[in-house]
């Protein structure tokens, strides 16, 4: 594989290691590079074009979000993946999402409001795939989809409590890919969006609650199946 050079190398470490950062954690949430992969830090930076320091600063980051793993005796590889492990995730993120999501319905004004319609406005405008493909999730609609789920939390007047709603957002993203891969294809789900951008601004929490719980759990049982059937 030819190498990536991110930047010349005379740009400040923290630049080059935030560039190798960005290209690694995209890589392994889209499982380009498989979980459980050794992670071989010189053949990085060969591929990146960037030095021993940044590298390790960037898989580092990457250690302190779960997405790569350490051991003293063994150096970095990628974070393995589970049922169980999927189960976790998806409770967590069913209980800090209905957290954030019933403050911002308690505490959200009409400007809230107004970003909420309009975030699943553009989403439900912006085509699912690529042009050229019918599997390809076409990157314009990742985009929309995750702006539209950081706007239902974006008044719960915790910006800690929104990050971690968002680090467990591109953790469930990885399971996803998962299932991409194995030929799961994404259903057009703008129901289910539509229904939790109509309790939100009814302000209806329970039903809120309720909707994104299933939301989130109808995805995790698709890929769940997928691990059932695959050791990762």
């Amino acid at each position: 594989m030819p190498s990536l050079h991110l930047a010349p190398t005379d740009e400040p470490k923290e630049t080059l290691a935030s560039a190798a950062y960005d290209r690694l954690r995209q890589e392994i949430l889209t499982v380009a590079i498989a979980p459980g992969e050794k992670l071989h830090i010189r053949a990085l930076c060969d591929r990146f074009g960037v030095g021993l320091s940044p590298m390790r600063e960037a898989l580092s980051r990457l250690s302190t979000e779960g997405l790569v793993s350490q051991s003293d005796h063994r150096g970095f590889a990628v974070a393995g993946m589970s049922e169980d492990d999927l189960v976790d995730l998806t409770r967590a993120r069913c209980w800090v999402n209905e957290l954030a999501m019933r403050n911002s319905i308690a505490n959200g004004d009409a400007a809230w409001e107004e970003s909420v319609v309009l975030s699943f406005h553009r989403l439900s405008r912006t085509p699912r795939f690529e042009p050229d493909s019918a599997e390809t999730r076409s990157a314009e609609w990742e985009r929309a989809h995750r702006v539209f789920h950081s706007s239902l939390i974006a008044a719960s007047g915790s910006r800690r409590l929104e990050l971690y709603c968002e680090q467990l957002f591109e953790s469930s993203e990885r399971y996803r890919h998962v299932g991409r891969k194995a030929g799961i294809k994404g259903e057009n789900r703008d129901h289910e969006h539509r229904a939790l951008m109509e309790a939100a601004v009814a302000r209806d929490a329970d039903a809120a609650a309720k909707l994104i719980r299933a939301h989130f759990e109808h995805t995790a049982e698709l890929v769940r199946k997928v691990l059932k059937a695959r050791a990762l």
